[in-house]
């Protein structure tokens, strides 16, 4: 009896012993028979990530499926099994396990192209992004929307949780057009707080892509607005090699945006990416005193001592702090940055700005993730996070507003 219970107990901490509360849409699909690919030549865009709530593959389901054919596979950012590093290029190739042609959105092209669309009917994504707007698969995503209005083609989204909820509206919206990128495509928040079925409905009809493509996003069922991961009872799949664990994407928003500038570790080549930050110098309990008289909601600062073991500062001891959540869905994650920027300063003397500076460092990949410059200069001004934070508000307003009738759930 004693083993039986420990046995329970030790499957629960896996995830996989009580029933997610949440269907996905990949599993949607699947009991209503397949009914919006039957008969049609199927591509799939994709990667490990696209897992039903058995950690069977779409992949695999698509192509044990009956009235479904499968014939193309593309691969996002990181490839379709996950094993490219980031911002590495990919080249378009035959996959050696299913035989299919896998076509490259990462490479010479981030669009598809009209000859990777022929022959097909259909092109299906099955992706779990972070419900951050610099994470590239919502880029792949209307691009590959844009491609299939061109040419005629149906884009069907198989919709997944917006990891952070689908309540969070945090930062600020893409103001310099020279800045929209592959990290800043569309017109919404750093975090916008929709699926990307939702997110998709939206990118079709603001004309935002050049020709409106025929869209279904096939529902997921059991999921509330309120919840993050956690709650929804699904296993996690790293949807990027730095994106290990459901609540990762907590931490990528919090402290992503410091990666782009240097001078500092976020814990990258650690063992906690994203979760910590910290440099060479930095006096941890000084720092998390600091961060802790902030009083920001949902989130506590450790002293913590680390050494990369790749990446920034590799082998070299640095001191910081670690970031726990104790309230997720309340926590500020956006601004959490622009906290940790000041207390550096603050504490520890260190201005990555000026530092970088210094160092002939380009800005530039840190204004494109923000979308203006504007927070740049602000913060090398000395201007202070509260100030910063409460500038986004209009544009969060006016956003929510503008969301709510793309919104299924």
């Amino acid at each position: 009896m004693k083993f039986h219970t420990l046995a329970l107990v030790a499957t629960s901490a896996l995830g996989l012993a009580q029933s997610p509360s949440v269907t996905l849409g990949n599993e949607t699909l699947l009991t209503d028979g397949f009914r919006q690919l039957a008969g049609k030549r199927v591509g799939l865009i994709t990667n490990p990530s696209g897992v039903n709530s058995k950690l069977e593959t779409t992949i695999d389901v698509l192509r044990r499926a009956k009235r479904v054919d499968l014939v193309a596979l593309y691969g996002p950012e990181h490839g379709v099994y996950g094993d490219v590093p980031a911002g590495d290029k990919i080249q378009s190739r035959t996959d050696e396990r299913t035989g299919l042609p896998v076509h490259s959105l990462y490479g010479k092209t981030r669009k598809p192209t009209k000859k990777m669309l022929e022959g097909i009917d259909v092109l299906v994504y099955d992706l779990q992004d972070t419900g951050a707007r610099s994470y590239t698969y919502i880029s792949t995503m209307g691009e590959a929307m844009e491609a299939c209005g061109e040419a005629g083609i149906e884009f069907v989204v198989l919709d997944r949780p917006n990891p952070l909820g689908g309540l969070r509206v945090e930062g600020p919206l893409v103001e310099q057009e020279n800045l929209r990128s592959f990290v800043s495509r569309w017109d919404v928040p750093y975090v916008y707080g929709m699926t990307c079925g939702e997110l998709a409905q939206m990118i079709n009809d603001s004309g935002w892509i050049q020709k409106k493509c025929r869209l279904t996003v096939v529902r997921m069922r059991g999921w509330r607005r309120d919840m993050v991961w956690r709650d929804t009872g699904l296993p996690w799949i790293p949807t990027s090699p730095h994106i290990p664990h459901g609540s990762s994407p907590l931490f990528q928003v919090a402290t992503g945006m410091l990666g782009e500038i240097g001078g500092v570790s976020v814990g990258v080549g650690y063992t906690l990416p994203f979760e910590c930050i910290g440099a060479p110098g930095v006096k941890p309990h000084a720092l998390a005193a600091t961060l802790e008289s902030y009083r920001l909601t949902g989130v506590r600062f450790r002293p913590v001592t680390f050494k990369p073991y790749y990446a920034t500062f590799k082998a070299q001891v640095i001191g910081g702090v670690q970031l726990h959540f104790t309230d997720p869905a309340k926590a500020p994650l956006t601004s959490i940055n622009y906290y940790l920027l000041q207390a550096l300063r603050d504490t520890a003397g260190l201005d990555v700005f000026a530092e970088a500076v210094k160092a002939k460092k380009s800005f530039s990949m840190f204004d494109k993730v923000n979308g203006t410059d504007a927070t740049r200069k602000a913060l090398q001004a000395g201007k202070s996070a509260k100030a910063i934070v409460a500038g986004w508000k209009n544009g969060e307003e006016r956003f929510r507003k503008n969301r709510r009738r793309y919104l299924l759930y």
